[in-house]
This record gives structure tokens, sequence and C-alpha cells, in this order.
């Protein structure tokens, strides 16, 4: 999944560079450098890319990342949704609302995918190195 999440996160990214217009009718109109934020956000969507096949050692990070990317470009389908825009194919009402519900599933794809739900980090005091007596009293063991 995580190499699916990669792939479409490639093409997502390229896609912004290619065919800004189409992602244009995404971006809600009230922002600023609407054509400059397309292209920001397919450059940071090709280094999601990169990052979740390459950047092993920080997955869990990468996968909080890309989960927040998609809750803050979430606006984006909600004003395609309440304004009709016709992009990608979505051209009637019900297509656009059905696509808002595919949001989540991605971050929890994000977060599945990248072992973010399975891994907990340690507590300092819960460390294996140091001895019950030293977790008790604060000090190092010897």
């Amino acid at each position: 999944m995580r190499w699916g999440l990669a792939l479409l996160m490639l093409v997502a990214g390229v896609g912004h560079l290619v065919a800004t217009d189409d992602f244009l009718g995404q971006t809600p109109t009230w922002l600023p450098l609407r054509e400059e934020l397309v292209w920001i956000s397919g450059l940071i969507e090709i280094a999601f890319a990169i990052a979740l096949v390459a950047w092993r050692s920080r997955r869990r990070e990468v996968g909080w990342a890309l989960a927040a990317f998609y809750v803050l470009v979430f606006p984006g389908n909600i004003h395609q949704a309440l304004n009709g825009t016709v992009t990608f194919g979505l051209d009637t009402d019900a297509e656009r609302w059905i696509r808002l519900t595919f949001q989540p599933v991605l971050i929890a794809a994000a977060l599945w995918s990248t072992g973010t739900w399975f891994t907990r980090r340690r507590a300092p005091d819960a460390s294996p190195r140091r001895s019950r007596r030293a977790r008790s009293t604060g000090t190092a063991s010897g």
C-alpha cells in the first residue's frame, strides 16, 4: 500500500506541474497565488512519493505528515464539490461529493502503510538498558 501511495503521489505531483489548469479548478478562488500553490503542492507530493519509499528511518513521521497533507488539501475538494467545478472527469455533483469520501481512506492508508498505527515510541523510563532500581531512582545502572 505504501508503494501504491507513493505512485499516486508521484502521478498527482507531476500532474500539478503539467496540468495546472485542472488543479486550479480545485483551488479555492479566495486563496492568493493560486497557480504557485498548485506548483508548490505538486512538488510537495513528489517529495512525499520519494519519502514514502526512500526515507525508511522516518517512515512514521512521513506517514503523519502525509496524513496532515491530506487534511490540508481537503478544503480544495470541498470547494470543487460546492462550486460544481468540472475537473478530472468529475462532471456531476454526485461524483464530486462521492470523491470526498475517499479523503479519509487516503488518511487511513497513509497512517497504516507507514506503520504509524502499529508502532509506539518507548518512553525513556521504559528503556531495557536501565535496571529496575535505576528506573525507580532515576540513576544510571552500573
